[in-house]
Parts: C-alpha cells; sequence; structure tokens
C-alpha cells in the first residue's frame, strides 16, 4: 500500500469513475485500474463493485476512504511543514549561537538582519563568552555552534572549522605621533600608556615576552578584558591597545588607526560544533550568515 494508491482511492469517491479519476491526477486510466487492483490486493479486500463499466464503492470502501484522508492529510502537513522549514519560515525552536563578548556592539546586530527576516519561525539565543567557556559550551551541547579564537587543543567531540585568521596591531589614536609610523615595536611603546587584555591568556603571555626580550617594561594603564572596550579606551585617548586586526576591524567607526605591530603574530580563529551532529537548517543557515559578516567586517573599508 502506498500514497498514489489511496490518492487514487480518495479521487474515485470524489469523480466516480476511472476517466475522471486519471485526468484529475495526471494518469492514464489503464494507470488508475492498476493502482486500485494493487490496494484492493494489498487490503484483501472489494472496494468498487464493477457494474456495466460502472464502479460502485462497496460500505468498505467508504470506510477506509476516511482512514485514508487522514493519511493524505498528514501527509500534505508534512510536506508544508518541510517546505516550511527549507525557507524558513519555521525550524527548531530556538537556534543557539557563542561569540566573544567583543562582537555583541555592531558584529552580532549586523548579521542577524538578514537572517530573522529569512528565518522568521526561529528564536536565536546569543552567548558571549570567552574561548574557554565558548568551547565548553560546544562540548556540553548547550550551544549549536560558537565562534572562537583557535587556541591549542579543543574539547573531546568538538569539530572547529578554520573561518577567520588576524595580525597583531596597535591600536592608536588618531593623530596620536605613533600613527606616523608604518609599524609599530615594543620599543617605540617604552613609556606610552598601554591598554591591555586578558592577564594569562596565551596570547597575553606571548605579547608580554615580546616586551621583556625587547627589553622595555609595559607601562600599563588599564587591564581589560574585550576588545571593544579596549577599542574605546583607545578612541577616548586612555592609551594605546595591543589586539588582533580581527577585532580592531570591527571598530573601524572610531576615531583610531591600525599599525602593524612587530613582532608580528597571527591568530587563527573559528566555528566550533559538536562532532557527529548535523546542524539544523537553520542553524547552519546562521553558521552561514556569519561567515559572510565576518566577511564583511574584514574586507569592508
Amino acid at each position: 500500500m502506498n500514497i498514489k494508491q489511496l490518492e487514487v482511492l480518495r479521487t474515485l469517491l470524489a469523480t466516480g469513475s476511472t476517466i475522471a479519476t486519471a485526468k484529475a491526477m495526471g494518469l492514464s486510466q489503464s494507470g488508475v485500474s492498476r493502482l486500485l487492483a494493487q490496494l484492493e490486493s494489498d487490503l484483501a479486500l472489494t472496494l468498487f463493485a464493477r457494474d456495466k463499466g460502472r464502479l460502485i464503492p462497496t460500505p468498505e470502501a467508504t470506510i477506509l476512504a476516511r482512514d485514508a484522508e487522514n493519511v493524505l492529510l498528514a501527509v500534505d502537513r508534512m510536506s508544508g511543514h518541510a517546505e516550511d522549514l527549507r525557507n524558513g519560515a519555521s525550524g527548531p525552536e530556538t537556534v543557539r549561537i557563542g561569540l566573544p563578548s567583543s562582537m555583541w556592539e555592531n558584529f552580532a546586530p549586523a548579521m542577524l538582519i538578514d537572517y530573522v527576516r529569512a528565518f522568521p519561525g526561529v528564536r536565536i539565543e546569543t552567548f558571549f563568552e570567552s574561548t574557554t567557556a565558548i568551547n565548553k559550551l560546544v562540548e556540553e551541547r548547550t550551544i549549536d555552534l560558537g565562534f572562537l579564537r583557535i587556541e591549542g587543543e579543543v574539547g573531546p567531540g568538538i569539530v572547529v572549522d578554520r573561518v577567520a585568521s588576524g595580525q597583531s596591531v596597535c591600536v592608536i589614536p588618531e593623530g596620536h605621533p605613533l600613527a606616523e609610523l608604518e609599524e609599530v615595536t615594543a620599543k617605540h611603546l617604552r613609556n606610552v600608556p598601554l591598554i591591555l587584555i586578558g592577564r594569562q591568556r596565551p596570547n597575553r603571555m606571548a605579547l608580554d615576552q615580546a616586551f621583556k626580550r625587547a627589553g622595555v617594561k609595559q607601562l600599563v594603564k588599564i587591564e581589560t578584558h574585550t576588545n571593544s572596550s579596549a577599542c574605546s579606551y583607545v578612541a577616548h585617548g586612555l592609551g594605546i591597545t595591543i589586539i588582533s586586526s580581527f577585532y580592531a576591524n570591527l571598530y573601524r567607526h572610531l576615531p583610531v588607526v591600525h599599525r602593524p605591530f612587530v613582532p608580528r603574530s597571527t591568530q587563527e580563529f573559528g566555528l566550533a560544533r559538536a562532532d557527529g551532529v548535523p546542524l539544523s537548517i537553520a542553524a547552519q543557515a546562521l553558521s552561514d550568515a556569519l561567515k559572510r559578516q565576518i566577511q564583511f567586517s574584514q574586507n569592508s573599508k
């Protein structure tokens, strides 16, 4: 028994003839007769009496037609739901994404503008956390995907796809004397107020070592823990920061300039998800939206 046979039963009861049924379903008359015969064989019941070329529904056909209608309605609902899932009208109740804290102000809203229009039936939950916390949230499957800096080993059961990179840059207030340089070294920053991020983090520890090798004692004016706050402090003339160009590019609208910091270092960023767990259509679309916004934020001038 299959869906096409049930459609033949429903249409035959509505039209009363194989000719009309064939026309309505886009089949040949012999095709309709064959499907009806197969259905009767599968059910081991006679559904229509044949009388001088006419088909007369038996009481059993009338009873089973109600079941057939319910099955076909369920199939229609399933097809409609599948279409809604494809086009974004519905989906999982919530899609959860983890992002670094510095991406809440401009990046995340820009990423979601088109997404919420394309997926009106999906609720988005955003988590703004550190790389360590995002890694744990993905590992525990609290979130569907997370954007993070690639720092050593990731947690078990996690796949990270590299999606961006950056170079260390000095973020300097416009008009500052160091803005005249093509690149900045630790020696240029002797006695310059610094705004530094993330004590005890791998990148901060590497930066501290670069100053130590250069024989320069850091004049740390402000310790902070987000790239966004560091750039804002720079814009207000409170000092100079050294961060990844990836984050610096998110704050081009501020009155600051970027100069490469020497010795040069590269930062890698990835999109983490649980290994062996396919993303839903809605979650995959959010992943794609994030990648598009990354490309835009890093290429726009």
